[in-house]
């Protein structure tokens, strides 16, 4: 009863009826503000931003129809090597003779293009259907350059059309001239394989390297041309290389994909 007494008192007595009572502290007001701020802020951006990615693949530099592997259509001694490599061959030029036991064969281009390897020297013996030179198909003088990139089977349907390309040349140092700016020209919707990208660079090994971790999806690549550099395309420096670029060169690609808007992520 003396405790129900003393707080009936406490509440009937009027003594600090006329303070202002305090909700907050300024401190609190200034939390609360800069919480608001950000929650709206990050609501703005979820509706209205977007978040950029890229995936990073293998590429080589080549021609726009490639390359091809020539063979020996039959087996015997290679007595001459008629071609050199780097030579621009029309189609049907001799590049090897091979004396059989039916007499001499000559073996020919099949395509006009460029002998960027040989495979067969002077006396070897080689067998039917033996890979005896690697030839790009090249027609004109002035044929510009593609990269060729060779994306995870996984990561294709994420490129659009016409997305940016950067390429680390490996015969470039990318700290001194930057990298080679690209632009996708088109995505194969089929994944390669090894015999595949073998054929069409004329390159068996590189065929094997591309296709280590699956079968993958040819992107390619159109570079973005320049007058101001030695290589005639654009880099991210202003000059680029004191030298031109050449086919069959290997580089590392950076392709961006679609912009995804964060919101995405939040709806189920």
């Amino acid at each position: 009863m003396q405790f129900r007494q003393q707080a009936l008192a406490k509440l009937q007595s009027p003594e600090e009826l006329d303070l202002p009572v305090r909700f907050a502290r300024p401190q609190g007001w200034l939390v609360l503000s800069v919480t608001v701020i950000a929650m709206a802020a990050a609501s703005v951006w979820a509706l209205t931003g977007s978040v950029s990615s890229t995936v990073g693949a293998p590429a080589v530099l080549t021609y726009g129809q490639g390359s091809y592997v020539l063979q020996s259509p039959v087996a015997g001694q290679v007595t001459a090597v008629l071609a050199k490599e780097g030579e621009r061959l029309p189609a049907g030029s001799p590049v090897l003779k091979v004396r059989a036991e039916g007499g001499d064969t000559v073996v020919r281009t099949l395509d006009a293009g460029r002998i960027s390897a040989l495979a067969a020297s002077t006396g070897q013996i080689i067998g039917t259907g033996a890979n005896v030179a690697a030839v790009e198909r090249v027609t004109g003088g002035k044929a510009p350059l593609y990269a060729t990139v060779y994306v995870p089977a996984e990561s294709a349907a994420g490129i659009p059309a016409h997305a940016s390309v950067d390429l680390t040349v490996q015969s470039v140092p990318s700290q001194e001239y930057g990298v080679l700016h690209g632009e996708v020209k088109s995505v194969d919707r089929s994944a390669q394989s090894a015999q595949q990208i073998a054929a069409f660079l004329g390159d068996t090994q590189l065929g094997e390297q591309f296709t280590k971790k699956g079968r993958p999806v040819a992107v390619t690549v159109a570079l973005k041309k320049s007058s101001a550099t030695k290589s005639g395309y654009a880099w991210s420096s202003a000059e680029g290389p004191p030298f031109e670029l050449t086919s069959m060169t290997l580089a590392s690609a950076s392709i961006r994909l679609a912009d995804r808007r964060p919101v995405d992520w939040l709806l189920p």
